[in-house]
């Protein structure tokens, strides 16, 4: 009789497989995204498809199956908190969804998500979204189709943001959306009420190597290591994790903006803090990961606006980034950069936009993804929806399509639906869990202002990072905070920042 001890070591190497499978196909779509030619994205796509569809082939093996059946009355005699139960937990959960999927559909995805993101990475700079139109039908069509295998969903979208974001579902985002967007819209019509801000300081030439330089620097001492990590430049900034000890990020470098690399360098490095931190003892199992895009995306937001935007970070950084580039920036005060990198206006652009407006960029797409999936929103009708949407919910519009629904990677790299929304469920937790790190360590601010981060990075790393994907999200943020999502922390994050950086 096999024991219970050899039925676990089993089902840990063959997790420990597709762990490798997977990571070996995130090195391709690394590669495609920073360095691959031109010329290779049919064969990556076809790499990629295979990779992807080996990966699911064994972890939906019967074989496993039979060991989480098998291994079920030993995770129940476990208290909850144990390792193993949580592996077991969380190895079902995937199981579960993952049977749905046949291998030979997923395949179809990688491979068509391979050819759509090199089009798209073409079309995009030449505005021409009729090249990259029917690439996106089929997204749409994937995506309605992997919907469709699972039953009893309440809105086509719940399977897909079920993907990102364990346990949530379309209406819990649109109740949450409605609650924020009625405090985000009136702090919006003030703000944009007064003179807008002075930001032509951030709008000089700045050497990239430098801008490079600087930010690898700040993020370094955050607690990043780039002995498991490394930074490149790529189209849309990501974080990409390819095993254990092996956390990248990348970021895009504007020589005439220096907000653009230097926020998503701190940005990106927030989701790889995150990684870095996983226990070691969970590499190769599901577990070896971020519980959820939501809860990731509080840690890049976290060190991106939280810490990075911050009165203190730049009490203490603003000296060496004068040195660092004395022409720009020696004569422009603290307060007028302070206010130049937290400016509040109405734009085009999600991943520039300020604190304030960010959400409602988001919202935008949501509300889009969800007309889509239903079958209300044809792609050809996308950018023209686009347009009308941010007249309406920002009072701006774009130009062209470069700046309008082709400015965000993600249609154009997986699916449509169950993405954008972990950005707002992200900034909304920031602050929850920051609130809580402040609760706990008074002086956090204080430290932040003296450049000191490891406070910060330590009491993040124990209550959040070294779990990795052993609770849910709910799970998560219940035992770090002792309660539920709540927007109340974040809005009084705003109104506390912009309220002294224009009187309100």
């Amino acid at each position: 009789m096999v024991s219970t001890e050899e039925k676990l070591a089993d089902l840990k190497t063959r997790l420990q497989e597709v762990g490798d499978l997977e990571g070996a196909n995130a090195v391709l779509g690394w590669d495609q995204s920073t360095y691959m030619p031109n010329g290779g994205a049919d064969a990556r796509g076809r790499q990629m498809a295979t990779l992807g569809r080996l990966a699911q082939e064994k972890f939906t093996d019967m074989a496993v199956g039979h060991l989480l059946d098998d291994l079920q009355s030993y995770a129940a005699s476990l208290p909850y908190d144990h390792d193993d139960a949580a592996l077991i937990r969380a190895t079902q959960r995937r199981y579960v969804r993952d049977t749905q999927i046949p291998a030979a559909f997923l395949a179809q995805k990688y491979e068509h998500a391979s050819k759509t993101y090199q089009v798209w990475a073409e079309a995009r700079p030449a505005n021409d979204f009729k090249r990259v139109q029917p690439y996106l039908e089929k997204t749409l069509e994937l995506s309605q189709q992997t919907a469709e295998y699972f039953s009893g969903y309440e809105h086509i979208a719940d399977p897909l943001i079920d993907f990102a974001d364990y346990g949530m579902r379309a209406s819990r985002v649109r109740q949450v959306f409605a609650e924020l967007r009625s405090q985000l819209v009136p702090l919006v019509e003030t703000i944009t009420a007064q003179p807008l801000a002075d930001d032509s300081c951030l709008k000089q030439h700045f050497p990239e190597d430098q801008q490079l330089a600087f930010g690898r620097k700040v993020i370094e001492r955050f607690g990043y290591d780039f002995n498991s990590g490394r930074q490149d430049k790529t189209h849309h900034p990501f974080m990409t994790k390819l095993g254990s000890g092996d956390v990248r990020i990348t970021t895009r470098v504007k020589p005439n903006n220096f907000a653009e690399a230097f926020f998503s360098t701190t940005h990106e490095a927030g989701h790889a803090l995150y990684e870095q931190g996983v226990t070691p003892d969970y590499a190769g199992t599901p577990l070896d990961g971020g519980t959820s895009n939501g809860v990731h995306e509080s840690q890049s937001r976290t060190w991106e606006n939280l810490v990075s935007r911050s009165r203190g970070f730049w009490q203490h950084y603003y000296p060496e980034l004068q040195q660092a580039f004395p022409e720009q920036f020696g004569s422009v005060s603290l307060d007028t950069f302070y206010r130049a990198i937290n400016k509040v206006e109405r734009s085009l652009i999600r991943t520039d936009a300020d604190e304030v407006t960010y959400n409602l960029h988001v919202m935008v797409r949501f509300e889009l993804e969800l007309q889509m999936l239903e079958g209300k929103l044809a792609i050809k009708d996308l950018p023209e929806a686009w347009h009308a949407a941010y007249q309406a919910d920002l009072g701006i519009r774009a130009p062209n399509d470069i700046n309008g629904c082709m400015q965000d990677v993600h249609w154009y790299s997986w699916h449509i639906g169950g993405v954008f929304q972990a950005y707002t469920l992200g900034n909304i937790l920031s602050a929850q869990f920051f609130s809580e790190a402040v609760k706990a360590n008074p002086s956090l601010p204080t430290d932040i202002a003296q450049g000191h981060f490891a406070p910060l990075h330590a009491w993040l790393k124990e209550h959040i990072y070294q779990h990795g994907s052993k609770y849910t999200a709910s799970e998560l943020v219940e035992r770090v905070t002792g309660r539920g999502l709540d927007i109340a922390p974040y809005m009084q994050y705003l109104r506390g920042k912009y309220g002294e950086l224009y009187q309100l």
